[in-house]
């Protein structure tokens, strides 16, 4: 079964109905089988930015507390690695997320990671494997 991992982005999107990709989220994780698979760093990222919206930091505390979205991942058992990625891709300026997410796609092989963040594109798991990505389609 394929995993479904969240990035911070598809996650205040879902919560927030003002949110320009609000729509197509809360359609794409309609069709996901629960749980989202996430990392401490993406949901600090989205407390963050739903910090003025009570509603929503509600609705991701229950997601959280329904196992709807699950944290599973340990950043001291995989800061090796983790490090290693921050080390990779420092020219860029790679979030703590973005390296914790990339290790969890490269601990969980057959996933798919709903991400808006074009970064990736060029991130690779496991030194040269394309990250499968699902994201809305840009209209350039």
């Amino acid at each position: 079964m394929t995993k479904s991992l969240v990035d911070t982005g598809p996650l205040v999107a879902m919560l927030n109905e003002r949110d320009s990709h609000h729509r197509w989220t809360t359609e794409q994780f309609a069709e996901v089988r629960p749980p989202l698979l996430t990392c401490e760093a993406v949901l600090s990222e989205a407390f963050f930015l739903l910090r003025k919206h009570a509603a929503a930091t509600d609705a991701l505390i229950k997601l959280i507390d329904r196992k709807i979205v699950s944290i599973s991942f340990q950043l001291e058992t995989e800061f090796a690695r983790v490090r290693n990625i921050l080390n990779r891709y420092a020219d860029i300026q790679i979030s703590l997320a973005d390296a914790c997410l990339i290790r969890m796609t490269e601990v969980h092989s057959d996933c798919h990671l709903f991400t808006f963040d074009s970064d990736f594109q060029i991130y690779r798991r496991n030194g040269r494997q394309v990250i499968p990505v699902v994201g809305p389609t840009r209209r350039d």
